[in-house]
């Protein structure tokens, strides 16, 4: 069986039995398919221990990122137990393989300052462009949304009487995410004119009608990367370093935000949605930095 049949079964197993997102189904199909190519006269079926070994090794004199080979070393291994399971191969040659040590970086915050100023920005556009782009950022701030959730929301998960939006994160799990009363006006304004900007192809309309962001796209909905564009276009609009200004980063400025006004972790790990709460205490870390930073700067005997 060729490579590719192999990774497309394998991605057809990820889709139905784990509910894998569209997202991490195209990063598993690259990491593999990258296998594929650097274990050059060697196939995925035969590769064994060494084959594997020697790959990572040359990536790293490649100048490869230990998190990147950390996350295909992470794809190969779920790969071979599949073939494994399935009675494809007898052993499983990835899994006594150690990926290359890497440090945990803290991530990227905004200050609030910053994020005031990119509000201030888009509530000065009154377009049904700027309707829509105050929107987004509204319910991105106010529930902490990975940039899939967001783009891909239906209309009728804002059909809650609650003031909340029902999300379906990774891994298909639901959580409810609270709306700000800031939010539910800027969702409120946005369905107002929402239907006039829905795609004139009938084909195209048709995919798009469902979602709370249509688009012409082959998705039917805003793309991210659309998304992330325009949110770097608002930055520089607002006087800020568009190469610091992302999507994400938004998703942690709304998490770091909470931390520092009292929220507790455990509320925070609910709304972002993480599975596990040592994921979400990486905030934790970028607030002790902040309280050295403010002892070290501030403190009358800090010189």
């Amino acid at each position: 069986m060729s490579n590719a049949r192999l990774i497309e079964a394998f991605l057809e197993m990820m889709s139905a039995e784990r509910g894998a997102s569209e997202n991490t189904l195209s990063a598993y199909r690259r990491d593999l398919t990258d296998w594929g190519k650097s274990l050059g006269k060697k196939d995925l079926l035969s590769a064994g221990t060494g084959a594997l070994e020697s790959v990572l090794a040359a990536w790293a004199a490649k100048g490869l990122a230990p998190s990147t080979a950390a996350r295909k070393l992470s794809a190969m291994k779920q790969f071979c137990l599949f073939l494994q399971v399935e009675g494809l191969r007898e052993d499983n040659p990835a899994h006594s393989l150690r990926g290359p040590k890497q440090g945990r970086p803290l991530p990227k915050i905004m200050s609030e300052a910053d994020v005031n100023a990119l509000f201030e920005t888009a509530e000065k556009n009154v377009s049904g462009k700027g309707i829509r782009m105050l929107c987004l950022l509204e319910i991105l701030y106010a529930g902490g949304l990975r940039v899939s959730e967001l783009v891909t929301l239906k209309v009728t998960a804002t059909n809650r009487r609650d003031n909340c939006l029902m999300i379906k994160g990774k891994g298909g799990r639901e959580r409810l995410v609270p709306l700000t009363g800031a939010a539910h006006r800027a969702i409120s304004a946005w369905l107002d004119i929402r239907r006039t900007t829905l795609p004139k192809n009938e084909l195209a309309k048709d995919r798009a009608k469902t979602f709370l962001f249509p688009s012409g796209s082959k998705l039917g909905h805003l793309t991210r990367e659309r998304f992330a564009q325009l949110l770097k276009d608002l930055a520089r609009e607002a006087g800020l370093n568009p190469a610091k200004i992302s999507p994400h980063v938004l998703r942690h400025a709304f998490a770091t935000h909470l931390l520092s006004n009292g929220a507790d972790l455990r509320s925070v790990q609910t709304l972002l949605g993480h599975a596990d709460i040592s994921t979400t205490q990486i905030y934790t870390h970028v607030l002790d930095e902040r309280i050295r930073e403010l002892v070290e700067t501030k403190h009358p005997l800090a010189s």
